[in-house]
C-alpha cells in the first residue's frame, strides 16, 4: 500500500472521480468543474426519473428517462468545454472499481448505497488514493476525507457494513435537496484542496450538518483504529500543507 500525502497536482492533468450522480454528485461535479478541474470522471448505472429533478438541479425534463452520466456530461460541457470528462454507464462493483478509481487522483464518494462506499473505501485504500465519503438522510449530512494510511478510513469506524434490514435508503427516508448540496459541495472543497496540496479539513474529521437545528454543524474528530487494514493508527496526524 503507498501510502498518500497531499501533493500538488498540476491543475491541467488532475482528475476527480465521482460515484454517484445524484443529490450529492451533481453540486459535486459542478463545483469541479467550475473550479477549472482538468479530468473528470462520471460513474452512475441509473436513468434520470422525475423524483430526481428536485434535488439533481444539473437535469431537466428533456432529460428524462436518459443516463444520469450522459446528461450530467453534457450539461457540465456547457459550464466548461475545457474539461476532459470520462462517463460510465454502469455501477461501481468487484470488477471495475480498481481499474476505474486508479485512473483518478482524488475519488467522491456520492452513492446512497453502503456496501459501495465500503468498497470505494477498500479501493482507495489499497491503492492508497485520497476519498471523500458522504451521506444524507433526511435533514442531516455528513462527510470526511479518508488519506490512506494517514487518516481513519470508514472500517476505523466501522468494521464491516450494516446488514440490510438497518439500512434506511433515500427512496425509504428520503433526502432534503439543499442539504445534499451542502454536502456535494463540502465534498468537491475537500478534493480540491487535496489537488492543490493542502490538507484537507475533513482529514480524521466528520463533518455532521443537520439542518434542522440552529447552528447545526458539529466537526467530530475521529481517530484511526489501531488494528484496522488501513494503517493509519502507525502515522501521526497533522493539519499542516506537506511538500
Amino acid at each position: 500500500m503507498t501510502t498518500h500525502v497531499p501533493r500538488p497536482i498540476n491543475q491541467v492533468r488532475a482528475g476527480i472521480l465521482i460515484v454517484g450522480l445524484g443529490g450529492l454528485g451533481v453540486p459535486a461535479a459542478v463545483a469541479a468543474v467550475r473550479a477549472g478541474v482538468g479530468r473528470l470522471g462520471l460513474i452512475d448505472p441509473d436513468p434520470i426519473e422525475l423524483s430526481n429533478l428536485h434535488r439533481q438541479v444539473l437535469y431537466t425534463v428533456a432529460d428524462l428517462e436518459q443516463p444520469k452520466v450522459s446528461a450530467a456530461k453534457r450539461h457540465l460541457r456547457r459550464i466548461s468545454d475545457q474539461v476532459e470528462i470520462q462517463s460510465y454507464h454502469s455501477g461501481l462493483n468487484l470488477t471495475n472499481a480498481e481499474s476505474i478509481i486508479d485512473q483518478y487522483d482524488f475519488t467522491i464518494d456520492a452513492t446512497d448505497n453502503p456496501l459501495t462506499k465500503f468498497l470505494i473505501n477498500d479501493i482507495c485504500v489499497a491503492l492508497g488514493r485520497p476519498f471523500c465519503y458522504g451521506g444524507v438522510l433526511g435533514m442531516t449530512g455528513q462527510a470526511m476525507t479518508v488519506l490512506p494510511g494517514y487518516s481513519a478510513c470508514l472500517r476505523c469506524l466501522f468494521e464491516e457494513p450494516p446488514e440490510d434490514d438497518e439500512i434506511a435508503s433515500c427512496r425509504d427516508a428520503g433526502i432534503i435537496g439543499p442539504v445534499a448540496g451542502a454536502i456535494g459541495e463540502v465534498e468537491a472543497a475537500e478534493a480540491l484542496c487535496c489537488l492543490a496540496g493542502k490538507m484537507p479539513a475533513l482529514a480524521g474529521r466528520m463533518l455532521t450538518y443537520d439542518a434542522s437545528a440552529t447552528g447545526g454543524i458539529r466537526l467530530t474528530p475521529i481517530a484511526a483504529r489501531p488494528g484496522c487494514r488501513c494503517g493509519a493508527a502507525d502515522k501521526v496526524m497533522t493539519k499542516a500543507p506537506l511538500d
